[in-house]
């Protein structure tokens, strides 16, 4: 299942709150065993979705003049 922005927002607000079970908007619950846990697994989230959202970077050589 791929991982949304709309997983952190359920984390977070789940810290804000200090609350340990959270609801994620496809349905599952989840409930964890303290905050510390949270914000492990918010963290956890943010790197694998920033990791899917990176994208390799392309190189052009551009070459002027007569091509010696």
């Amino acid at each position: 299942m791929p991982i949304t922005q709309s997983d952190i927002d359920s984390l977070n607000g789940a810290i804000a709150h200090g609350e340990r079970l959270v609801r994620f908007s496809d349905g599952r619950t989840v409930e964890y065993r303290s905050v510390s846990e949270l914000i492990l697994a918010r963290d956890d989230l943010q790197r694998q979705l920033a990791a899917g959202q990176s994208r390799p970077r392309r190189a052009y050589l551009a070459q002027g003049g007569r091509g010696y």
